[in-house]
């Protein structure tokens, strides 16, 4: 008999076990699909509450309905909570003692500085630990300043609370105190019937129509009466003058809304590039034209373009006509002026006419010529290697800056200007000659192009910036190659351009050769000038520029310093560095919200606008513990 097959053996056994794996899932199965029912039922509900208990008036949605959806960021940067670390101090009002206070030029502080050459005038600024970490007050009763072109002869009192040029210079018509207000007739020391008519004069003996002169430098300004007449003629001055004894000159010219810094040639170079300014004037300036060794006619000859004009007025120019008046022996007078004509000579310049109570002296237009003659001048040698455009703390050389280099005897050294106003938009010889590092024509139009299109974008988002009026001085922190201020030359405004000495690259010469005016600047500290000097504040990247080099807190005081009550900031930089900029500015009482780029909120760079409050200190009478603010 066959025994079994081996393989029909062991074929029930697999068969039992399949059996009961497939009982086992199906059980599993269905315990899972119960559980899950249950589940949904009791999810549903709890959802339906949810909905009902939350916001139980929304209607059902009708069937067949299209659902709009909503890209908008409702998320701002300016909503997001800070953390701690992040979190800034409260920002409180200094004393009211303080409402005049120029830290660099801090009287107090001068006085530890030399005074020979005048040293304790130049700019002494305080250290990191004399910071103040308070805001500025205006003085109480302070009044937003008349518009222009009404500033010119009118300034309230209480702004500037000086009466002491209405005394000293009572007799040269400088300033006159008429109940609320200082009226500035125009006069000055040496044109008493007035400056219009003494530019006049000045008129007779250059061109100031054709465009050819339009940036101007006053040195010695006082209350800078010939810049504020020569803006009516479209030349844009630049004046300085000391903090003095003579106070608050260079106040009174701000307040009546003409371009000016408080500066002294004294040690260090004047904060202004090679061949800038069109023409140079000094008006009984008291500035020793003739002595170390003409040290500060050589400084000026760097700053004057070439064919640019030197204009001086005053002693000893005719002093045959004035000594006596003047105090002086005429043989002192007459030494003097030669001492100038030797030194003017020295530099290659040309007297072009002395007619009354001017002289006039013209800048060569090349060097060719004077190349040649240092072997009948021997001082002042041409500087080597050096950098005519440095002048932020730079000692003055008494060395004659090199003109660049030509190739004939007529042509222009450095390229030949446009005239006003084509000068504005024409390629600056300084962009198109390849020396001003990566920039080229393309970009320089490309710019010019680029901040109209800001601008018209900034006059849509501060209404006070469209309006033509409401503001006068203006500063731009870090103007590249001037097009903000380019953008607004229609509007009756000026602008201050800053080129910090960190940027890249030194672009306040082509600043210059466009028409504008401009210095440098180093944010970390505070700039030569007034509290309350300016309406309009520009601020284009500035702090990712000034990132881990100083405090974000201590640059905004001083913008907070230098603004006028009711004026207004315009900050453009990444939405990060906003975020914590704004933070602050909610710290120091500012109106202020984050908005788009222009080209849309894609962009990571933002623009935040920022408005100050009015506030002033409190009445001398009140008492000092109460609070400073005064709406």
């Amino acid at each position: 008999m066959a025994s079994p097959s081996p393989l029909h053996h062991f074929s029930l056994k697999p068969k039992r076990a399949n059996l009961y794996y497939m009982t086992l899932v199906a059980v599993l199965c269905t315990l899972c699909y119960l559980v899950g029912i249950w589940q949904h039922s009791t999810g549903t509900t709890a959802i339906t509450a949810a909905i009902s208990t939350s916001d139980s008036s929304c209607p059902p949605i009708p069937r067949n309905t299209t659902i709009h959806l909503d890209f908008e960021a409702h998320h701002r940067a300016e909503d997001l909570p800070l953390p701690l670390a992040a979190r800034v101090p409260h920002l409180p009002p200094c004393d009211a003692k303080l409402s005049e206070y120029t830290p660099c030029q801090d009287v107090t502080r001068s006085l530890k500085f030399d005074r020979e050459r005048l040293v304790y005038r130049e700019r002494h600024c305080p250290e990191k630990e004399e910071l103040l970490k308070c805001r500025i007050p205006a003085p109480h009763g302070y009044t937003v300043p008349f518009r222009w072109p009404e500033s010119r002869d009118s300034v309230w009192y209480a702004n500037v609370p000086h009466k002491e040029l209405t005394v000293e210079k009572k007799k040269q018509n400088w300033v006159h105190y008429e109940g609320d207000r200082f009226r500035f007739p125009g006069g000055g020391t040496m044109f008493p019937r007035g400056a219009d008519a003494y530019i006049d004069e000045i008129g007779k003996l250059i061109n100031l129509r054709d465009g050819s002169v339009r940036t101007a430098i006053d040195t010695g300004c006082g209350v800078a009466s010939w810049g504020a007449y020569l803006l009516s003629r479209d030349i844009l001055p630049m004046s300085f003058a000391p903090r003095d004894t003579h106070e608050a000159q260079v106040q009174f010219a701000l307040e009546r809304g003409v371009p000016a810094l408080i500066g002294i040639l004294a040690s260090k170079r004047l904060p202004y590039p090679s061949r800038a300014f069109d023409m140079a004037h000094c008006s009984r300036c008291l500035i020793p034209w003739g002595q170390y060794d003409g040290l500060y006619l050589i400084e000026v000859d760097r700053v004057l373009r070439p064919g640019g004009y030197w204009i001086l007025s005053g002693p000893p120019i005719n002093w045959e006509k004035h000594w006596k008046g003047w105090d002086r022996t005429a043989e002192d007078l007459e030494a003097e002026q030669t001492m100038i004509e030797n030194v003017a000579k020295s530099l290659c310049w040309k007297k072009l006419k002395q007619k009354d109570d001017l002289a006039v002296w013209q800048k060569p237009t090349n060097h060719v010529h004077c190349k040649v003659n240092r072997k009948v001048f021997k001082k002042p040698s041409f500087c080597q290697a050096q950098d005519p455009d440095k002048a932020w703390y730079t000692t003055m050389e008494d060395c004659l800056t090199p003109l660049p280099g030509v190739n004939n005897i007529k042509e222009i050294a450095g390229g030949e200007l446009a005239k006003w106003p084509e000068r504005l938009t024409s390629v600056p010889p300084r962009i198109s000659s390849g020396s001003v590092t990566g920039i080229t024509a393309e970009m320089f139009r490309d710019n010019t192009e680029l901040w109209k299109k800001r601008v018209a974008y900034y006059k849509t988002l501060d209404y006070q910036l469209a309006e033509p009026g409401r503001y006068r001085n203006l500063l731009d922190m870090s103007a590249y190659l001037g097009g903000f201020a380019a953008a607004l030359v229609q509007d009756p405004v000026w602008v201050m351009n800053i080129v910090p000495v960190e940027a890249e690259v030194n672009t306040l010469g082509v600043i210059y050769e466009r028409g504008l005016i401009g210095t440098y600047q180093n944010w970390c500290e505070a700039m030569s000038t007034y509290p309350r000097t300016y309406d309009f504040i520009h601020s284009d990247s500035v702090f990712s520029l000034y990132k881990d080099r100083c405090e974000v807190e201590d640059i905004l005081l001083e913008m907070d310093r230098i603004l006028r009550p009711e004026g207004s900031i315009i900050f453009r930089d990444d939405v990060d560095v906003l975020v914590k900029v704004k933070s602050i500015m909610d710290a120091m009482q500012y109106d202020a919200r984050i908005v788009d780029h222009e080209n849309g909120p894609i962009h990571r760079e933002k623009i935040l606008l920022a408005a100050k409050q009015y506030w002033t200190a409190p009445a001398p009478s009140q008492d000092q513990g109460e609070s400073q603010t005064d709406s």
